[in-house]
């Protein structure tokens, strides 16, 4: 599976040589600096505990998130939902729309991300800092109508119930998107930085990619042929 080998190699690589890199271009802004990452991991298909009832109009279960990659220095969280060979689904199970609340993935994991990380505002007697999250879109391409939705922060906050339950969101844009040629060309660009082992794996990793976009029928930049 695309998921697996992908942030499978990305694990055996120097963090500070694409992560950054990574989260600057898919949120398009330049926040994220090289650093060694405290505490970093790298998660796959991680199941999320049931969003509380109180905050939806609707039954929910549990969500897998497909990628979760978080570190301590600043505490942050980032889910990655990874598509290759479908869209964003437009509704969950319990969920199509029907409350007059969008359905998608995409806002269902930017409520659970937040409700995980502390944003939403509850009843308790100690309240902790939340953690900066980031939502991001990784697919063979850019320019998905969600992500641009949910970065307009109207939108965004009409898109979830008592969103007056999160009184600031994180440092915005918090939601973004990355093609996953544009992560393999911050490996190419990066390639001088990498050891003689992590661009081994470098290399293998763009000729897996470069085979499973030909077979999506993705036509791909001349470099990365």
């Amino acid at each position: 599976m695309i998921t697996g080998h992908l942030f499978g190699t990305l694990r055996a690589i120097n963090p500070r040589w694409w992560l950054p890199d990574f989260l600057n271009q898919a949120l398009g802004v330049e926040r994220f600096r090289r650093q060694v990452f405290r505490n970093l991991r790298i998660e796959l298909w991680q199941k999320q505990p049931a969003f509380p009832r109180w905050l939806i109009p609707w039954d929910e279960g549990q969500t897998e998130v497909d990628v979760v990659i978080s570190w301590e220095n600043p505490p942050t969280t980032v889910f990655i939902e990874m598509k290759y060979g479908s869209p964003l689904s437009a509704s969950t199970v319990h969920n199509n729309g029907h409350t007059g609340y969008p359905a998608d993935q995409l806002i269902r994991n930017a409520r659970i991300g937040l409700y995980q990380c502390g944003w939403y505002q509850e009843d308790t007697l100690f309240n902790f800092p939340p953690r900066d999250f980031k939502l991001i879109l990784l697919s063979p391409k850019m320019g998905n109508p969600l992500v641009e939705k949910y970065q307009d922060i109207t939108e965004f906050r009409a898109s979830i119930p008592h969103n007056d339950r999160i009184p600031q969101l994180p440092r915005t844009p918090f939601v973004g998107a990355m093609s996953f040629v544009g992560i393999l060309q911050i490996l190419e660009s990066n390639k001088y930085l990498l050891t003689k082992t992590e661009r081994t794996i470098s290399t293998q990793l763009i000729s897996y990619i470069n085979f499973k976009l030909n077979k999506c029928d993705y036509k791909k930049p001349k470099s990365l042929m």
